[in-house]
């Protein structure tokens, strides 16, 4: 993932791969937008904000690789500002609240996370 979060396409192939079916392809566009939530320090919220459709649409992806890779874009989108961190809690309450095990196990691991002491530093 290192090589492809330097392209100039890596947000439109971390959307196009977490839309594929295969597992390992889909898991690859999903771990694509953890690495772009960590590196790239100069991005604008907004494009963090378009992955949220995909993020809650492949939420009940119950494979094993796919929803921890789900869970981690989550984490990592809402670790990078105070201001996608509310967006990202707003998101995986949405996501809770699907019928879905997969999505439930997703949001409850995001959110402990996003709202534990340790991210507090946003909020000073």
């Amino acid at each position: 993932m290192n090589l492809f979060e330097k392209l100039p396409l890596a947000y439109k192939k971390a959307v196009e791969w977490s839309s594929r079916n295969e597992e390992f392809v889909k898991r690859a566009g999903f771990t694509l937008m953890s690495r772009l939530a960590v590196s790239d320090k100069k991005a604008e919220d907004e494009k963090f904000v378009e992955f949220f459709p995909c993020i809650k649409k492949e939420s009940a992806d119950s494979r094993n690789y796919v929803k921890k890779a789900v869970n981690w874009a989550l984490r990592q989108i809402g670790k990078r500002n105070l201001n996608l961190n509310k967006m990202v809690i707003k998101v995986g309450e949405e996501i809770y609240s699907l019928d879905s095990k997969s999505a439930r196990w997703i949001a409850s691991d995001a959110l402990r996370e996003l709202k534990s002491e340790k991210l507090l530093v946003f909020k000073n």
